[in-house]
């Protein structure tokens, strides 16, 4: 069986999602082809990176304008025509031609928007999988065309049915990670008294700039850092090797072994690293988000009590790490119920997905 997974980098989220789900589905069925295909760089090659600089500098600085559209959109029931959605629909329908490919993934709305049109246009029962790599309920994400959703949650789950989704249509699958977030912690080698955070800023490394929260962060007694700078070089350069309780490192595609051995993340809170936290048993420490995805996955961390929101102020969020780092009840509370939103994950999703995809099913074998 051949699987086509389509996305686009507008942050490196739904990429990511990608690239776990491909993993997930080789691993649970071998004989399978499945490839990843970033849309935006197979349509438009020469113009992609620009797109998605555009994209960078409107969530960071027009944050406030992206929220509102944002927010205005969320039960939306007719939907504007994507911007240059007819070159995407002939660049899509050439890759389906090469491709041949007996169902398609979509991880980013804009990519299971023009599936769902294609398949509208040319009548065709090409299988849609929309996967939602978020904990949202966004009407972007709904088409008519899609044959089954993979969501985060039940409480997303739940949501969907109420804007009219078929249950049956619906796979709580968690949101998808590298299989390797998913082994046992490896907490507890370490001096009596010692507790390990980990400060990640996502891909771009999005972190304090004063050395005060540093110096201070440095200080902190018993505590030992891990600071990923990720794409921050500038951050990288002035940290590394400055202080003697903190450890920096730049890009790395081993973030699960430093949750593995971390007590605490101090993190932004998007969908992935959510879930990477979860299925590590890790506690989170979420920075108080500005966009609005990130906001309703932060409502999300507080309802099932798996983190905390830090509050912006350097000093205040200081204090926030040291009161929760030794808090062993809170922390271990924290640990369990993460757990307990593992269990809630349908375990045989990816195979009822897969024989439904095999056979050709639609919504009623889902």
């Amino acid at each position: 069986m051949k699987i086509l997974i389509l996305t686009g980098k507008f942050g490196m989220g739904h990429y990511s999602a990608s690239q776990s789900l491909r993993l997930q589905l080789l691993g649970a069925f071998p004989g399978s082809q499945v490839e990843v295909v970033d849309l935006p760089a197979y349509a438009i090659p020469d113009a992609s990176e620009a797109i998605y600089k555009a994209f960078s500098l409107l969530v960071t600085r027009g944050s406030g304008l992206y929220n509102i559209y944002y927010k205005a959109t969320e039960n939306a029931t007719l939907k504007a025509r994507p911007l240059l959605a007819d070159l995407f629909q002939d660049k899509l329908g050439e890759l389906l031609w090469e491709e041949r490919p007996d169902a398609v993934i979509a991880t980013h709305p804009f990519c299971a928007r023009l599936v769902a049109d294609y398949k509208e246009e040319v009548a065709s029962d090409l299988p849609l999988v929309t996967c939602i790599t978020d904990l949202s309920s966004h009407s972007e994400w709904l088409n008519d065309a899609t044959d089954c959703y993979l969501v985060g949650s039940r409480d997303i789950r739940d949501r969907l049915v109420a804007k009219g989704v078929e249950p049956g249509r619906i796979l709580v699958t968690g949101i998808p990670v590298k299989p390797e977030f998913k082994r046992p912690a490896r907490r507890g080698h370490r001096g009596l008294g010692e507790r390990h955070l980990l400060i990640m800023g996502g891909g771009l490394g999005l972190l304090p700039k004063k050395d005060k929260f540093y110096e201070e962060l440095n200080a902190m007694p018993g505590v030992r850092t891990t600071i990923i700078t990720g794409g921050n070089q500038k951050l990288y350069d002035r940290l590394h090797g400055r202080y003697e309780n903190i450890e920096v490192v730049g890009f790395t595609d081993r973030v699960y072994d430093y949750m593995a051995q971390a007590d605490l993340m101090l993190s932004k809170p998007g969908g992935i690293t959510l879930f990477e936290t979860i299925f590590s048993e890790l506690p989170i420490l979420a920075w108080e988000p500005f966009l609005q995805q990130e906001r309703e996955n932060a409502r999300f961390l507080i309802r099932h009590q798996i983190g905390r929101i830090a509050p912006k102020e350097p000093e205040a969020c200081l204090e926030a790490i040291a009161r929760l780092l030794t808090d062993d009840i809170a922390l271990a509370r924290m640990g369990q119920n993460m757990r307990r939103l593992k269990g809630q994950l349908e375990a045989q999703s990816l195979e009822r997905l897969m024989a439904a995809l095999t056979v050709g099913a639609g919504k009623e074998a889902l």
